[in-house]
Order: structure tokens, then C-alpha cells, then sequence
């Protein structure tokens, strides 16, 4: 997951100035919150919610195909 540096907002920060997260959530669709300057939360438009938590069936098969690939030998070990 790529993170617009922009949308970077620290934890404090956040809990003076909510209004300023819901504005970058409005301007680029999330805003991370960090914690001890890592990422620790995300804020999203309650919008894209679904689009984030459903893979498309390429996505799917191409993780899988990706997984397959990586682990070939245990997969032939099991075949047998």
C-alpha cells in the first residue's frame, strides 16, 4: 500500500484537530494517524470501504498463482 506523504497526520495532532483529518480524508480519500512516527491507524471515506475489502478475482488468482510459484516443492512433496 503506497502512503501519500501528504495525509500524514501525528497522533496529537489528530486529537486537537479532528476537522483537519476528516479534510484530508475529504482531499485524498484517507489520512494516516501515526503513533511514535509509524503509521499505527487509517481513516478512509466510509465509501471506499467495500472497494478495500473485496480483491477482484485477478487479484485472487494472481496472489495464488504468485503463492504457488514460491512454495512449488511442498506443493510436489503434497502431490505425491
Amino acid at each position: 500500500m503506497n502512503i501519500n506523504s501528504k495525509t500524514l497526520v501525528s497522533i496529537s495532532e489528530a486529537n486537537q484537530n479532528f476537522s483537519k483529518v476528516a479534510r484530508l480524508v475529504d482531499q485524498y480519500g484517507s489520512a494516516v494517524i501515526l503513533k511514535n512516527n509509524a503509521p499505527r491507524y487509517m481513516v478512509i471515506d466510509f465509501s471506499k470501504l467495500d472497494e478495500m475489502q473485496e480483491a477482484s478475482d485477478e487479484e485472487v488468482l494472481l496472489s495464488s498463482q504468485k503463492w504457488m510459484q514460491r512454495n512449488r516443492a511442498v506443493y510436489e512433496e503434497l502431490a505425491k
